[in-house]
């Protein structure tokens, strides 16, 4: 081979190898990465209640599907334990986090801990906490919620000026608890309408025996009531057993859940719970997935359909379920 043909094929290599470079290079600096190298931690306090048992299946699925990797992680109600989990994530090699806050007050110091985006779900901590592309929410818009159960109220009690109401809350603190309830009052406030809020407590949980306690209670201060608010369904199965337990007929009041989980939409079915909306776990579930895989890559939310123009959350819509359409949710 003489010395131009040799200079010639060296030049062709020079030129391939700087084509590879280039390319190999565009791909890495924009931070993205395949699905499959992608690790996703899923810390939350427990999955004791049907809404995040299928929201957990729905986030495992959504994982498979997308080829990342998920591990979860479930704290109990120690905030501590929380935040040292999401502390160890990026040195354990995840690239994004999926949190159900045990504490939703407590976001910044989690957001503190570690240099991973953060997609929350089921607790929404503040707006004013969250960053755009960065931490975000994916869930429901809590205040739809309660803006279908006071429609629906109003609708089914013809319009009334004035009403005695009971509001069974949920858990203390929690944005649904908080959100739900006060969307009840501002659409009833909206509507014109009076009304007197007879009983209204939070239990320490989401649970059938807290409605069945809060119910119970009311029950001794002898005052009459048009309907009974619950934050979410197992309270207002709890509402319900305590209605029975006092022989009385539940269909005979207005009582409205919120999740649409198995029982609640049986129990509409049965006459006895009279409304509850669907807040979509499967949906929600494979939102914060993708969510969590786009912000892992450098990405914008801003394609997810539901996502926001601030990009702070992908909202998934509520349903309204009462006795006309319970059977295509069952």
């Amino acid at each position: 081979m003489n010395n131009k043909t040799l200079l010639k094929n060296l030049s062709v290599l020079m030129i391939s190898i700087m084509t590879i470079t280039l390319l190999t290079g565009c791909g890495s600096s924009n931070g993205s990465a395949s699905s499959g190298s992608i690790k996703i931690l899923y810390t939350i306090n427990d999955n004791n209640d049907s809404f995040r048992e299928n929201l957990y299946a729905s986030i495992k699925s959504e994982a498979a599907a997308q080829g990342a990797t998920l591990d979860l992680s479930m704290c109990g109600d120690n905030v501590e334990d929380q935040v040292a989990e999401i502390t160890q994530a990026a040195s354990k090699g995840y690239s994004a986090i999926i949190c159900r806050p045990t504490d939703s007050s407590t976001a910044l110091q989690l957001q503190a801990a570690t240099t991973l985006p953060i997609v929350y779900v089921n607790s929404a901590p503040d707006d004013s906490v969250l960053k755009a592309d960065r931490y975000i929410y994916a869930g429901s818009d809590e205040g739809d919620a309660g803006k279908l159960q006071a429609e629906y109220v109003i609708k089914k009690l013809g319009n009334k000026s004035s009403m005695n109401l009971i509001i069974v809350m949920g858990e203390k603190g929690h944005s649904a608890a908080i959100g739900r309830t006060k969307a009840i009052k501002n659409t009833l406030k909206d509507a014109g309408i009076q009304y007197n809020i007879v009983f209204s407590d939070n239990g320490p949980s989401w649970s059938v025996e807290d409605g069945k306690k809060q119910m119970d209670t009311f029950y001794k201060t002898g005052q009459s009531v048009d309907a009974i608010f619950c934050n979410n369904d197992n309270l207002a199965l709890g509402v319900i057993e305590s209605v029975k337990a006092h022989n009385e007929n539940p269909s005979a009041i207005p009582i409205l859940g919120v999740d649409a989980t198995a029982e609640g939409c049986a129990s509409v079915a049965a006459g006895d719970m009279s409304f509850t909306a669907l807040q979509n776990a499967k949906g929600q579930g494979e939102s914060a997935v993708r969510a969590a895989v786009l912000l892992a890559q450098g990405k914008s939310i801003s394609s997810l359909e539901g996502a926001t123009k601030d990009r702070l959350h992908v909202f998934v819509p509520f349903e309204p379920v009462d006795a006309s359409n319970v059977k295509q949710y069952q």
